[in-house]
């Protein structure tokens, strides 16, 4: 029964598809919550989007500046990505009512403009 365990992921062994030494949930949970809390502390305006599951992606928590740049990370649920941001006292929406905002948008135009004017360089 070995291999049915291997097969789930549970046991000792490497769950398929995870590289040896590769971080655990709880590890990569740490990470991603000091990543989004730098992010927030280190800009102005930070406000929080919670974006829905993709068949790429799980939900993922998305925070926006004032000046459009922004960072996205996985977050577990919902509940936890509210308390973060509540946590960090910036203001919390979901994208499914609120759509993303336009700042974000120009910021990404504005990247990719640079990136293009890079390049003919």
């Amino acid at each position: 029964m070995a291999w049915w365990s291997r097969l789930l992921g549970r046991g000792g062994a490497a769950s398929p598809g995870s590289a040896a030494g590769a971080p655990s949930p709880r590890a990569e949970r740490g990470e991603s919550s000091a990543h989004l809390a730098e992010f927030a502390r280190t800009r102005v305006g930070v406000e929080a989007y919670l974006e829905p599951a993709t068949n790429d992606t799980g939900l993922t928590l998305l925070l926006i500046a004032t000046d459009g740049e922004w960072t996205r990370r996985r977050v577990p649920d919902a509940r936890t990505a509210r308390q973060f941001a509540q946590d960090l006292a910036m203001p919390f929406y979901d994208v499914n009512f609120t759509g993303y905002p336009q700042r974000m948008r120009d910021y990404n135009a504005r990247q990719r403009a640079e990136e293009k004017a890079r390049r003919r360089r």
